[in-house]
């Protein structure tokens, strides 16, 4: 559980030019001076930390506030280095090029977008992981994008919508968990009372992406028949390549931790690997390490089958660690604090409630970039007020998620967001406006706060 005491209690007009000089900042660097989001996070804890000084808070106070938001996401950097090592090896056991070797085959000339968000949509309700989903079937689709023609940024939009969409419904999600068990919600009840937004948001994101989908022509299918038969050739091809992924599905069911279950099938691919690679122990080490290289000298299968390692995710982990200090930092100086308790005093109604905590868990996530911390600090806030306001507290849990979960892959600096495009190559702010799923779940939820519908009061629960 993230708990830092606050050590201070700035004026609320501190608290707000603190946070709009970070979001300031952040938002520049990355958007207008394409930087990479580690700068200026970075510059941000020395803004934090300057003003720490000024307010003659002991440094080792608010360093401690950074360790401790840090080592909330130890969890979360273990994650990074297995999916890194899991691509590597589904790539040497030939199961990722062979769920890009089927995925070509459910492509039809109609409807595209919509096939790539249901497809992926099952296969993350499956997983419980948008990110796993991302790293394997996504990309998969992704190539399949490159050899029909159709946009890239729209296919990652459809591929995001579907991976959050599972992230989102899933009893083996962290976050659905998390969400849950942060209001003291029953995990099904839960995801049944999502239900109410979550149905109605797949459903319109299905039919837009129907509606945008291209005519493919069939003059465009050479170009994947080639690619197919590249695929071939590389002999990792092979019905006995599912059993990686069927194992992950398992293990999922099962329950069992992301740790295990994610080393065990990565386990099990460089085993089924040797059954037709032919690579030394050695090379299988360099490859698990540094990632895998494909060198069949077409250009776009050799873009896509390259990747994967635990090198590759040095860069999303060290994100990962400053985005935790810089959020550990704001509690430890009470910003975030004192931006909850002035929301708090203004709020009377259950629309209002709703919406306020709706636009904290996005809040959250565009100024810290990380959507745990949105779920966590937003609902340690707001379990008080929906009491207030006779709300159940299952309505905090759904808003949670609608506002919280989903919003992150859209952060260009959040954890998701940064994640994804280094997956699927394509830039945040290129499938942001595709993402129908993530930006529809939080007006639905605000929508609903507002009108009162499917509300649940506490004598109702």
């Amino acid at each position: 559980m993230f708990k830092i005491e606050p050590k201070a209690k700035p004026s609320l007009l501190s608290a707000f030019i603190l946070t709009g000089m970070i979001l300031a900042l952040i938002s520049f660097s990355i958007i207008k001076l394409e930087s990479v989001p580690h700068i200026p996070i970075l510059l941000s804890i020395f803004v934090l930390l300057t003003f720490g000084a000024f307010k003659k808070i002991p440094f080792k106070t608010m360093e401690e506030g950074m360790m401790a938001g840090a080592k909330s996401g130890m969890g979360a950097v273990f994650i990074f280095f297995l999916i890194g090592v899991l691509i590597s090896s589904w790539m040497l056991s030939g199961t990722i090029p062979t769920m890009i070797y089927t995925a070509f085959g459910l492509v039809t000339p109609n409807f595209f977008y919509s096939v790539v968000f249901l497809v992926v949509a099952l296969v993350g309700l499956g997983i419980g992981s948008s990110l796993t989903t991302v790293a394997t079937i996504g990309v998969a689709f992704i190539g399949v994008s490159q050899a029909v023609d159709a946009s890239a940024a729209i296919t990652a939009g459809a591929v995001v919508s579907g991976a959050f969409f599972g992230d989102k419904m899933s009893p083996l999600s962290d976050t659905t968990n998390l969400a849950a068990s942060i209001v003291g919600v029953d995990l099904f009840t839960h995801i049944r009372n999502m239900c109410w937004t979550t149905v109605p948001a797949f459903f319109i994101t299905l039919v837009l992406f129907g509606f945008i989908s291209p005519e493919v022509e069939q003059t465009q299918f050479p170009k994947m028949e080639a690619m197919k038969a590249t695929l071939e050739k590389m002999d990792l091809i092979h019905w006995y390549a599912w059993l990686p992924l069927l194992l992950l599905f398992l293990l999922s069911i099962k329950k069992v931790s992301p740790v295990v279950t994610l080393s065990l099938s990565s386990v099990f691919g460089v085993l089924l690997s040797f059954a037709h690679s032919g690579k030394t122990l050695a090379e299988v080490w360099g490859i698990l390490f540094s990632g895998f290289v494909s060198e069949t000298g077409n250009a776009e299968v050799d873009a896509l089958l390259t990747r994967g390692g635990l090198d590759s995710m040095m860069f999303t982990i060290s994100l990962v660690l400053l985005s935790l200090g810089l959020g550990g930092l704001l509690f430890s100086l009470g910003i975030v604090p004192r931006l909850f308790e002035a929301i708090e005093h203004h709020l009377r109604k259950a629309g209002s409630t709703v919406a306020a905590a709706a636009f904290s868990a996005v809040g959250i996530n565009f100024i810290i970039g990380e959507q745990y911390l949105s779920i966590l600090l937003t609902g340690e806030a707001f379990q008080r007020q929906f009491e207030k306001v006779g709300l159940a507290r299952k309505n905090l849990a759904r808003t949670l998620e609608d506002a919280g979960t989903v919003i992150n892959p859209l952060v260009p600096w959040g954890v998701c967001g940064v994640f994804i495009t280094k997956m699927l190559g394509v830039a945040t702010i290129d499938y942001l406006p595709f993402a129908f799923f993530c930006l529809l779940s939080p007006l639905l939820t605000i929508l609903y706060g507002m009108t009162g519908w499917t509300l649940t009061k506490k004598e109702e629960a």
